[in-house]
Protein backbone atom coordinates (compact mmCIF):
# COMPACT_ATOMS: atom_id res chain seq x y z
CA UNK A 1 0.00 0.00 0.00
CA UNK A 2 2.93 2.34 1.00
CA UNK A 3 4.49 2.03 -2.92
CA UNK A 4 1.16 2.45 -4.45
CA UNK A 5 0.97 5.42 -2.43
CA UNK A 6 3.63 6.91 -2.96
CA UNK A 7 3.21 6.11 -6.88
CA UNK A 8 0.60 9.21 -6.40
CA UNK A 9 3.91 11.63 -5.03
CA UNK A 10 5.80 10.37 -8.61
CA UNK A 11 2.41 11.81 -10.59
CA UNK A 12 2.62 15.09 -8.21
CA UNK A 13 6.49 15.56 -8.80
CA UNK A 14 5.69 15.17 -12.77
CA UNK A 15 3.16 17.14 -12.42
CA UNK A 16 5.41 20.39 -10.05
CA UNK A 17 7.94 19.65 -13.21
CA UNK A 18 5.30 20.00 -15.76
CA UNK A 19 3.64 23.18 -14.70
CA UNK A 20 7.24 24.56 -14.04
CA UNK A 21 7.22 24.52 -17.43
CA UNK A 22 3.51 25.97 -18.63
CA UNK A 23 1.55 27.41 -15.62
CA UNK A 24 3.59 29.49 -12.83
CA UNK A 25 0.98 32.28 -12.67
CA UNK A 26 -1.36 29.83 -10.65
CA UNK A 27 1.31 28.19 -8.63
CA UNK A 28 0.80 30.54 -6.12
CA UNK A 29 -2.71 28.97 -4.88
CA UNK A 30 -1.03 25.21 -5.57
CA UNK A 31 1.61 25.63 -2.98
CA UNK A 32 -0.01 27.55 -0.31
CA UNK A 33 -2.15 24.63 0.01
CA UNK A 34 0.70 22.20 -0.37
CA UNK A 35 2.39 24.08 2.84
CA UNK A 36 -1.22 23.91 4.72
CA UNK A 37 -1.42 20.37 4.38
CA UNK A 38 2.33 19.71 5.40
CA UNK A 39 1.59 22.14 8.83
CA UNK A 40 -1.31 19.98 9.37
CA UNK A 41 0.61 16.45 9.28
CA UNK A 42 2.87 18.38 11.62
CA UNK A 43 0.68 19.79 14.18
CA UNK A 44 -2.44 16.97 13.94
CA UNK A 45 -1.06 14.06 12.98
CA UNK A 46 3.27 13.28 13.11
CA UNK A 47 4.26 15.00 16.55
CA UNK A 48 0.85 13.24 18.53
CA UNK A 49 1.98 10.31 17.02
CA UNK A 50 5.60 10.33 17.29
CA UNK A 51 4.84 11.09 20.80
CA UNK A 52 2.86 8.61 21.86
CA UNK A 53 5.23 5.72 20.21
CA UNK A 54 8.65 7.29 22.09
CA UNK A 55 8.18 8.46 25.77
CA UNK A 56 11.76 9.37 26.33
CA UNK A 57 13.36 12.39 28.01
CA UNK A 58 16.61 13.48 27.63
CA UNK A 59 17.83 16.31 29.80
CA UNK A 60 13.82 17.20 30.14
CA UNK A 61 12.90 17.61 26.93
CA UNK A 62 11.31 15.09 24.89
CA UNK A 63 13.64 13.14 22.84
CA UNK A 64 11.03 13.51 19.91
CA UNK A 65 10.98 17.69 19.79
CA UNK A 66 14.69 17.17 20.42
CA UNK A 67 14.61 14.94 16.93
CA UNK A 68 12.41 17.52 15.19
CA UNK A 69 14.58 20.17 15.50
CA UNK A 70 17.38 18.05 14.26
CA UNK A 71 15.51 17.23 11.00
CA UNK A 72 14.81 21.43 10.93
CA UNK A 73 18.14 22.41 11.32
CA UNK A 74 19.72 18.87 9.09
CA UNK A 75 17.51 20.05 5.76
CA UNK A 76 18.12 23.93 6.80
CA UNK A 77 22.08 23.64 6.73
CA UNK A 78 21.85 20.72 3.47
CA UNK A 79 19.74 23.88 2.11
CA UNK A 80 22.88 26.63 2.51
CA UNK A 81 25.77 24.14 1.90
CA UNK A 82 24.38 22.49 -1.51
CA UNK A 83 22.50 26.07 -2.71
CA UNK A 84 18.86 23.83 -2.98
CA UNK A 85 17.25 27.08 -2.13
CA UNK A 86 15.85 27.93 -5.74
CA UNK A 87 16.80 31.23 -6.20
CA UNK A 88 14.34 33.89 -7.73
CA UNK A 89 15.70 35.06 -11.35
CA UNK A 90 15.11 38.86 -10.17
CA UNK A 91 17.86 37.97 -7.92
CA UNK A 92 20.55 36.66 -10.00
CA UNK A 93 19.49 38.60 -13.01
CA UNK A 94 17.99 35.07 -15.17
CA UNK A 95 19.63 32.35 -16.13
CA UNK A 96 23.38 31.07 -14.67
CA UNK A 97 25.28 29.54 -17.16
CA UNK A 98 28.83 28.36 -16.05
CA UNK A 99 27.21 27.27 -12.67
CA UNK A 100 25.92 24.01 -14.45
CA UNK A 101 27.22 21.93 -11.76
CA UNK A 102 25.62 23.76 -9.20
CA UNK A 103 22.14 23.17 -10.70
CA UNK A 104 22.84 19.58 -10.62
CA UNK A 105 24.15 19.45 -6.82
CA UNK A 106 20.87 21.48 -5.81
CA UNK A 107 18.97 18.89 -8.00
CA UNK A 108 20.74 16.24 -6.85
CA UNK A 109 19.89 17.06 -3.38
CA UNK A 110 15.87 16.99 -4.30
CA UNK A 111 15.81 13.54 -5.41
CA UNK A 112 17.82 12.58 -2.43
CA UNK A 113 15.49 14.38 -0.46
CA UNK A 114 12.35 12.71 -2.37
CA UNK A 115 13.66 9.10 -1.22
CA UNK A 116 13.75 9.92 2.33
CA UNK A 117 10.29 11.24 1.74
CA UNK A 118 9.09 7.43 0.42
CA UNK A 119 11.09 6.22 3.67
CA UNK A 120 9.04 8.16 5.50
CA UNK A 121 5.67 6.64 4.06
CA UNK A 122 6.61 3.41 4.22
CA UNK A 123 8.38 3.84 8.10
CA UNK A 124 4.83 5.47 8.77
CA UNK A 125 2.85 2.77 7.18
CA UNK A 126 5.05 0.45 10.12
CA UNK A 127 2.95 3.15 13.22
CA UNK A 128 -0.24 2.68 11.38
CA UNK A 129 -2.20 2.70 8.26
CA UNK A 130 -3.74 6.00 9.38
CA UNK A 131 -0.23 7.38 9.95
CA UNK A 132 1.19 6.14 6.91
CA UNK A 133 -1.31 7.85 4.96
CA UNK A 134 -1.12 11.14 6.46
CA UNK A 135 2.71 11.10 5.34
CA UNK A 136 1.83 9.91 1.74
CA UNK A 137 -0.91 12.89 1.88
CA UNK A 138 2.15 15.05 2.90
CA UNK A 139 4.43 13.88 0.56
CA UNK A 140 2.58 13.90 -2.38
CA UNK A 141 1.58 17.48 -1.26
CA UNK A 142 4.99 18.94 -1.53
CA UNK A 143 6.75 16.92 -4.17
CA UNK A 144 4.78 18.69 -5.92
CA UNK A 145 6.86 21.73 -5.26
CA UNK A 146 9.77 19.66 -5.11
CA UNK A 147 9.25 18.48 -8.96
CA UNK A 148 8.59 22.35 -9.56
CA UNK A 149 12.25 23.38 -8.16
CA UNK A 150 14.13 20.50 -9.41
CA UNK A 151 13.35 21.65 -12.76
CA UNK A 152 13.16 25.23 -12.09
CA UNK A 153 16.82 24.73 -9.95
CA UNK A 154 18.58 22.56 -12.60
CA UNK A 155 17.34 25.11 -15.50
CA UNK A 156 17.89 28.30 -13.62
CA UNK A 157 21.81 27.40 -13.31
CA UNK A 158 22.30 26.83 -17.15
CA UNK A 159 21.72 23.11 -17.33
CA UNK A 160 19.60 22.08 -20.75
CA UNK A 161 16.34 20.64 -20.10
CA UNK A 162 17.53 17.14 -21.35
CA UNK A 163 19.61 17.31 -17.66
CA UNK A 164 16.46 18.68 -16.23
CA UNK A 165 14.30 16.37 -17.39
CA UNK A 166 16.44 13.29 -16.15
CA UNK A 167 16.49 14.78 -12.83
CA UNK A 168 13.14 15.38 -12.36
CA UNK A 169 12.43 11.72 -13.71
CA UNK A 170 14.61 10.43 -11.18
CA UNK A 171 13.15 12.81 -8.43
CA UNK A 172 9.89 11.37 -9.24
CA UNK A 173 11.06 7.50 -8.98
CA UNK A 174 12.79 8.21 -5.90
CA UNK A 175 9.78 8.52 -3.55
CA UNK A 176 8.41 5.09 -4.71
CA UNK A 177 12.21 3.57 -4.04
CA UNK A 178 12.39 5.01 -0.52
CA UNK A 179 8.91 4.00 0.27
CA UNK A 180 9.79 0.18 -0.75
CA UNK A 181 12.97 0.72 1.83
CA UNK A 182 10.90 1.83 4.78
CA UNK A 183 8.36 -0.75 4.51
CA UNK A 184 11.12 -3.73 5.08
CA UNK A 185 13.62 -1.84 7.64
CA UNK A 186 13.00 -3.39 10.93
CA UNK A 187 12.84 -0.60 13.67
CA UNK A 188 11.18 -0.80 17.35
CA UNK A 189 7.96 1.53 17.86
CA UNK A 190 10.44 4.05 19.53
CA UNK A 191 12.78 4.64 17.06
CA UNK A 192 10.04 5.00 14.27
CA UNK A 193 8.54 7.72 16.46
CA UNK A 194 11.87 9.55 16.60
CA UNK A 195 11.92 9.72 13.32
CA UNK A 196 8.84 10.76 12.62
CA UNK A 197 9.46 13.82 14.81
CA UNK A 198 12.92 14.14 12.67
CA UNK A 199 10.62 14.02 9.84
CA UNK A 200 7.97 16.28 11.04
CA UNK A 201 10.95 19.16 11.57
CA UNK A 202 11.94 18.59 7.89
CA UNK A 203 8.03 19.37 6.81
CA UNK A 204 7.83 22.19 8.94
CA UNK A 205 10.93 23.35 7.38
CA UNK A 206 9.80 23.15 3.86
CA UNK A 207 6.45 24.44 4.86
CA UNK A 208 7.47 28.00 6.23
CA UNK A 209 11.18 28.69 4.63
CA UNK A 210 10.64 27.02 1.16
CA UNK A 211 6.85 26.69 -0.04
CA UNK A 212 5.41 29.56 2.16
CA UNK A 213 7.58 32.43 0.87
CA UNK A 214 7.47 30.94 -2.65
CA UNK A 215 3.42 30.85 -2.40
CA UNK A 216 3.78 35.04 -1.91
CA UNK A 217 6.50 35.62 -3.62
CA UNK A 218 4.94 37.07 -6.63
CA UNK A 219 1.61 36.40 -5.74
CA UNK A 220 0.93 37.79 -1.97
CA UNK A 221 -3.10 37.60 -1.59
CA UNK A 222 -5.79 36.49 0.87
CA UNK A 223 -6.54 33.87 -1.42
CA UNK A 224 -3.26 32.02 -1.12
CA UNK A 225 -3.51 32.53 2.55
CA UNK A 226 -7.50 30.88 2.19
CA UNK A 227 -5.61 27.97 0.80
CA UNK A 228 -3.11 27.56 3.17
CA UNK A 229 -5.68 27.73 6.28
CA UNK A 230 -7.80 25.18 4.06
CA UNK A 231 -5.06 22.78 3.36
CA UNK A 232 -4.32 22.52 7.50
CA UNK A 233 -8.34 22.02 7.86
CA UNK A 234 -8.10 19.35 5.51
CA UNK A 235 -5.94 17.67 7.73
CA UNK A 236 -7.46 18.18 10.86
CA UNK A 237 -10.56 16.87 9.17
CA UNK A 238 -8.44 13.80 7.49
CA UNK A 239 -7.19 12.80 10.94
CA UNK A 240 -10.28 12.91 12.93
CA UNK A 241 -12.00 10.82 10.37
CA UNK A 242 -9.36 8.13 10.73
CA UNK A 243 -9.58 8.38 14.63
Amino acid sequence: MAVLLALGSLLSTLLGGVLAMRARDKLHLILGLAAGVMLGVVGFDLLPEAMELSDQVVFGVPAVMLTTIGGFFTIHLIERSMAIHRAHEGEFGGHHHGLESVGLLAGGGLVAHSFLDGVGIGLGYQAGAAVGLAVAIAVIGHDFADGFNTFTITTLYGNARRRALILLGLDALAPVVGAAAGMVLPIPQSAIGLYLGYFAGFLLYLATADILPEAHARHPSRLTLACTVGGAAFMWLVVGLSQ
